[in-house]
């Protein structure tokens, strides 16, 4: 009931979000460098390369924009107006996006440019070693709360930024994130991983479809058991699992579909001290609610949770194509009854009621 409770709150508290009106949607890209050392997880790119979303002049010329080849795209990432120049204003909030295990900044585009149209500036980074424009790697895979520090990183880029630093208002920073990305937005939220925890929960009666569901994660993980029995700088970097990456000046997390949640402790869950908000398919396929979204609403006091009836795992994922659905087939299909467009613009609402108030 308190979630109920606290999402009846958001939609009726009558707050209007940071612009009435959509606004433009301008769209560019940018390759940031941390300062070195930085843990790239075995990744060939020393860059968070990144796409921002932004409020735009309002003659900036939008397009459809899409992934995958121009003639035939895999699916439609909404209308945006390339380099556009920014809209003039206040200083806007920030929200960070995260994309699940072995996706891409792009996955996120439907939300990226439905924050950005009503006054957000959206940033979605591509995590080194996790993401599908480049081999996975055992780091990638196994140092998964380094996401986190991605997206600290990418908090002090955009501060420095030539055209963004002065727009952004640093006293209003959020974070949104599908699959990994959900957990990867909890964890800069204060919540700790202990990597024991999921193996226990797997080795148990109530496993579910988190130990077995995704492909390709096996081989992964049988990689990172043997670099753990055989390279002490791997394992010293392992170890750091329980340590905290919250961000201070992260104030509100959104969730979607997180997973995998066994990982995160109860204490550090019971610790949050921000507003979180999650959105959850009752059809999860791969992070099912019950041990998933459900546990950690529980667990996080004062969360808010909303399950979508009969949605399934990526539906958080952006529009397919009819090729999209030819090629892609898993992440591009819904169960039966699902439109896929109806849950991105209800979310992107829902979104938008949570951070307009959070942010505040």
């Amino acid at each position: 009931m308190r979630f109920l409770a606290l999402w009846l709150m958001l939609l009726t508290a009558g707050v209007a979000c940071a612009d009435d009106a959509a606004l433009k949607v301008g769209v560019t890209t940018r390759d940031f460098i941390p300062a070195e050392p930085y843990d790239w997880r075995g990744a060939a790119t020393h860059a968070l390369r990144v796409i921002i979303w932004y409020p735009a002049v309002a003659d900036a010329r939008e397009q459809p924009q899409s992934i995958g080849p121009r003639l035939i795209p895999f699916a439609r990432a909404g209308r945006a107006a390339p380099d556009a120049a920014p809209a003039a204003g206040p200083r806007r909030p920030l929200v960070l996006l995260s994309h699940g295990f072995g996706g891409t900044a792009s996955d996120l585009a439907w939300l990226g440019a439905g924050l950005a149209a009503h006054g957000f500036i959206a940033v979605a980074v591509n995590h080194p070693g996790n993401n599908r424009l480049e081999d996975y790697t055992a780091e990638g895979f196994a140092l998964m709360w380094l996401r986190a520090v991605d997206l600290s990183a990418i908090i002090d880029a955009m501060r420095a930024d030539e055209t963004f630093g002065d727009r952004i208002d640093l006293t209003r920073v959020g974070a949104a994130g599908h699959s990994l990305g959900g957990y990867t937005v909890l964890v800069i939220a204060g919540g700790m991983t202990d990597p024991a925890r999921t193996e226990a929960f797997c080795r148990s009666p109530a496993a579910d479809a988190l130990c077995t569901a995704q492909a390709g994660v096996s081989d992964l993980r049988q990689k990172s058991q043997l670099r753990l029995g055989s390279d002490p700088d791997f394992r010293r970097r392992y170890s750091l699992a329980g340590n905290s990456y919250r961000d201070e000046r992260v104030r509100a997390v959104f969730a979607m579909a997180p997973g995998p949640g066994p990982a995160l402790t109860p204490e550090s869950l019971g610790g949050i001290s921000i507003p979180v908000a999650m959105v959850t398919g009752s059809a999860d396929e791969v992070a099912p609610p019950a041990s998933g979204a459900e546990a950690l609403g529980k667990a996080i006091p004062h969360a808010a949770l909303k399950e979508f009836p009969r949605a399934g795992h990526f539906v958080f994922f952006d529009t397919c194509t009819l090729v999209g659905r030819l090629v892609i087939g898993t992440v591009c299909r819904d169960p039966d009854g699902t439109d896929r467009e109806a849950v991105h613009a209800e979310t992107i609402g829902l979104a938008l009621d949570f951070f307009t108030a959070s942010l505040r």
